[in-house]
């Protein structure tokens, strides 16, 4: 089964290597929530960590002859993706000092030590989306409804419970009750480190 898969994966390779569009789109879409929500989670900014998320991509396109393997795919998007976030938030460091802004700044210094621990090119970093996705979908059924419209739809709590008839204090209560089950289910898998990354990921 695995050789298979194997197999699957590097024929996809090939496809995407020889500038297939329908390979890249599939990479696209399959990737492109990750890219967001990673960057999303260290520069709070919504709409910025979209636009860094693109750039990722387009830089992934254009530099496809520089990819080794499948695996070099993610790790392509990921250190793109970090590399941006640092130079944001070194920029926001910078501004935050004038604002007199502490805990922003104090804040932006963590993030910046937290991305820079990180080598996005390890096999075990590679497979935390498909850690991330078996565990979600190991979550309750109004539990795992909430949390992907919360953390892949991008969507609001009001939102979330507008479209649910629910309350906001139980959508709260399904995203912080999917939080506990997926810290305790990564934590089986995950070494400290990389469990600090993932809190801030998916939170």
């Amino acid at each position: 089964m695995q050789t298979n898969s194997k197999d699957k994966n590097d024929l996809f390779f090939v496809r995407f290597k020889d500038g297939e569009k329908l390979a890249f789109e599939h990479i696209f879409k399959n990737n492109y929530n990750y890219i967001v929500g990673f960057c999303s989670s260290f520069i709070c900014d919504n709409d910025k960590a979209k636009s860094l998320a693109q750039e990722a991509f387009i830089n992934l396109w254009i530099n496809k002859g520089k990819i080794n393997n499948f695996n070099g795919i993610k790790s392509f998007l990921y250190t793109y993706a970090k590399s941006e976030c640092l130079n944001y938030i070194r920029h926001k460091k910078v501004i935050s000092k004038y604002e007199d802004e502490y805990l922003q700044f104090k804040e932006n210094k963590l993030n910046i030590e937290v991305l820079e621990s990180f080598d996005f090119h390890s096999l075990e970093f590679i497979d935390l989306q498909e850690l991330i996705q078996k565990s979600v979908k190991g979550l309750p059924e109004k539990c795992r409804i909430v949390f992907i419209m919360s953390r892949f739809d991008g969507k609001k709590n009001k939102e979330i419970a507008d479209e649910l008839n629910i309350s906001i204090k139980a959508v709260e209560a399904n995203i912080s009750r999917a939080l506990r089950f997926l810290k305790l289910k990564l934590a089986e898998y995950l070494p400290a480190i990389l469990m600090q990354i993932i809190l801030q990921y998916i939170s």
